[in-house]
């Protein structure tokens, strides 16, 4: 789903109150606990979190799942062990209403990505 909105707090206000809410909120914690480097924004009407490079992660809240963007996922996971048991696309991680997001290593994943940035790194797709 797009939101018209300009800043975060626009993008929070305008989200339902449901389970997505919950997953955007849970995955948007981590982030800024793991990178509070990175600046929160709003860019193709999506949650998103740059450094001085660009863009790192986006978030977004899609009727059916919330998605964690990041430009290539195997390449900060390539053999898929952090990822495991998640629906997963070249760059985006869903989170469907059944996944909790306490139950999967997303936190591994986000940390070893920023690390990965902050060494000069590619994540890009």
């Amino acid at each position: 789903m797009q939101y018209d909105v300009r800043t975060p707090e626009e993008y929070l206000s305008v989200l339902a109150d449901d389970w997505r809410r919950e997953r955007l909120l849970e995955l948007r914690e981590i982030i800024l606990e793991c990178g509070p480097h990175l600046k929160e924004g709003i860019e193709y009407k999506m949650l998103s979190y740059r450094d001085e490079r660009g863009g790192v992660f986006a978030l977004n809240a899609q009727k059916h799942y919330v998605a964690l963007y990041v430009g290539d996922a195997q390449k900060v996971d390539p053999d898929g062990t952090l990822l495991a048991g998640l629906d997963v696309g070249k760059g985006c991680i869903r989170f469907t209403k059944s996944k909790a997001v306490s139950a999967t290593r997303i936190r591994e994943f986000i940390q070893r990505a920023i690390a990965i940035r902050q060494r000069g790194g590619d994540i890009d797709c």
